[in-house]
């Protein structure tokens, strides 16, 4: 009698375990089943504003080719919220800059973006070899007016390049008449835009078919534009708070060869690495200064 007592005990056990083990699976399968079919929480998409302008001059949105290449680089851009997060910080840093220069030399504020579009604000070196902000291309930047050697190269001059660029501007405005026009030789240089704008025999951008490249540009400089005009409402949350200051400095005029640029820095009470940090455009360990040069080094100050 006991015997049959455990061994009805053991079987109802194990019914039991059995059961227990079926419900558990079909409840895993239905909330499996559940999760597939739940749709996951909408993303915000940004939209091709209404109006848009360069340097004053009206984009033709109502256009279905310009609204969606404009939609395209701002979809592109906008889910590279790292990247443009960043560039937002960098611009309360050297946006000040670029502006006053832009403007001294009557050149439209918009194009502080071509400036974005073209390095992010960082001083980079494209494949091709252009550098600096700007990226100028070695050749280029000596018909511009600026220094480039092994001890010195002056693409990486803020002041200097964006000087060399307001020329720049300045004289494809006088060619082309217009300042998206302008804008866009900058990446397919004044030759190769006159080509294009000759054989399709209109100068308006947004006629032109251009390499793919600079069918891009200007709505990537729009985009930029855009973006950062509107950081806070797109959910970029930077501000002058977060955002990166401009640095304090003062200027020392060099009008005689630096044998050692370590030793000079410690005789400014600095270090090399803050005068390679503030002075980009110093390649070299020293600094060879010819009869008639002088050259103006930052210094930073806490």
């Amino acid at each position: 009698m006991v015997k049959f007592n455990k061994l009805t005990m053991f079987f109802g056990f194990c019914m039991g375990l059995m059961v227990a083990i079926l419900i558990l699976t079909q409840c895993s399968f239905k909330n499996n089943e559940m999760n597939v079919n739940q749709h996951p929480p909408p993303r915000y998409i940004p939209t091709v504003p209404k109006k848009m302008d360069f340097a004053g001059e009206e984009v033709p949105l109502e256009r279905w080719e310009v609204n969606e290449a404009f939609d395209r680089e701002l979809l592109y851009n906008y889910n590279s919220a790292g990247n443009i997060t960043y560039v937002v910080k960098l611009s309360f840093r050297y946006f000040p800059m670029i502006e006053t220069i832009l403007k001294e030399n009557g050149i439209p504020d918009d194009f502080k973006y071509l400036c974005v579009a073209e390095s992010n604000l960082q001083n980079q070196v494209s494949k091709a070899g252009a550098a600096g902000f700007w990226q100028f291309m070695k050749d280029t930047s000596i018909g511009y007016g600026m220094e480039v050697n092994d001890s010195v190269d002056q693409r990486y001059d803020l002041v200097m390049a964006t000087q060399a660029a307001c020329k720049y501007f300045q004289i494809a405005y006088q060619k082309f008449g217009s300042w998206t026009a302008a804008a866009a030789s900058y990446n397919c240089g004044m030759a190769g835009y006159q080509k294009f704008s000759t054989f399709q025999q209109t100068r308006n951008y947004y006629e032109l078919q251009l390499p793919d490249e600079t069918n891009k540009y200007i709505f990537r400089i729009l985009t930029f534009k855009y973006l950062i005009s509107h950081a806070k409402e797109m959910g970029f949350a930077v501000n002058e708070s977060n955002g990166y200051k401009p640095m304090n400095v003062r200027t020392v005029k060099v009008e005689s060869t630096i044998s050692d640029l370590t030793e000079w820095a410690k005789g400014q009470h600095t270090t090399y690495k803050m005068i390679k940090v503030f002075n980009p455009w110093l390649r070299g360990k020293t600094l060879e200064v010819k009869n008639g040069q002088s050259y103006l080094i930052k210094i930073f100050e806490e």
